[in-house]
C-alpha cells in the first residue's frame, strides 16, 4: 500500500477515472487538438500513468471521440434545459419559442465554457479522419433532429437556426460578439 502523508491511497473505480479522463481530455484537446495532443498530458491531469489510459480507451482516438461526444452531450442537454424552460414559462422574456430558448442557451453555453467551444472546433478539424468525420457528422445530425424535436421547427428554420449557431461558434471563439462586415472590430483590424 503507498501512503501519502501517512494516509492509504485511494482507489478509484475505472468509471470514475473513465470520467476524469474525459473531462481532462476535453481540457487538453480544446487547445492542441487529435493530433497536437499528447496522452501523456492527459494522463499526468488525472494523475495515472499513460498505460492506464489506454487500459480504458485503446487508442487517442478513442479518448478524442469520447471527448468530443461528450461535447454533443453538453450541447443536448443544454437544448433539453432551455426547451423545458420556455414551456414551463421560465424561459427569458425575450425567447418567443422554445428554439429562440435553445439559441439563447447556446449562446450563454459558449461563453461560459470555452473548452467545449474549442473542442467542438477541434473535432471538425479532425474531420480528414474518416472515424471521427462519421462520428461527428452523427453527433451534428442527431442535434438537428433533437432541436426539431424540440421546437417543432420546419426545416428551413432550422437550417438557419444552425447556420447562425456556426457564426456564433466563429465568433465566439475570435473573441467578439459581432461578425457582419462593417462591424467595429472589422474595421479596426483593417485600418
Amino acid at each position: 500500500m503507498t501512503a501519502v502523508a501517512g494516509r492509504p491511497r485511494r482507489r478509484v473505480p475505472a468509471a470514475e477515472r473513465r470520467e476524469e479522463l474525459i473531462e481532462a481530455a476535453v481540457h487538453e484537446f480544446a487547445r492542441g487538438g487529435l493530433h497536437g495532443t499528447a496522452v501523456d498530458r492527459i494522463a499526468r491531469r488525472v494523475g495515472v500513468a499513460q498505460p492506464y489510459v489506454f487500459s480504458l480507451f485503446p487508442t487517442k482516438r478513442d479518448l478524442f471521440l469520447a471527448a468530443v461526444e461528450r461535447g454533443f452531450e453538453q450541447v443536448a442537454d443544454t437544448f433539453r434545459r432551455a426547451a423545458a424552460s420556455y414551456l414551463e414559462g421560465t424561459a427569458p422574456a425575450d425567447c418567443a419559442d422554445a428554439l429562440a430558448a435553445m439559441g439563447r442557451a447556446y449562446g450563454e453555453l459558449l461563453v461560459s465554457d470555452r473548452d467545449y467551444l474549442m473542442l467542438q472546433h477541434q473535432s471538425y478539424a479532425a474531420c480528414d479522419d474518416e472515424v471521427v468525420r462519421a462520428r461527428v457528422r452523427h453527433g451534428y445530425a442527431e442535434l438537428v433532429a433533437l432541436a426539431g424535436e424540440l421546437s417543432g421547427a420546419e426545416p428551413e428554420r432550422l437550417d438557419d437556426f444552425f447556420r447562425h449557431g456556426m457564426a456564433l461558434n466563429v465568433a465566439a471563439a475570435m473573441g467578439v460578439e459581432d461578425l457582419s462586415a462593417g462591424c467595429e472590430w472589422v474595421r479596426a483590424a483593417l485600418r
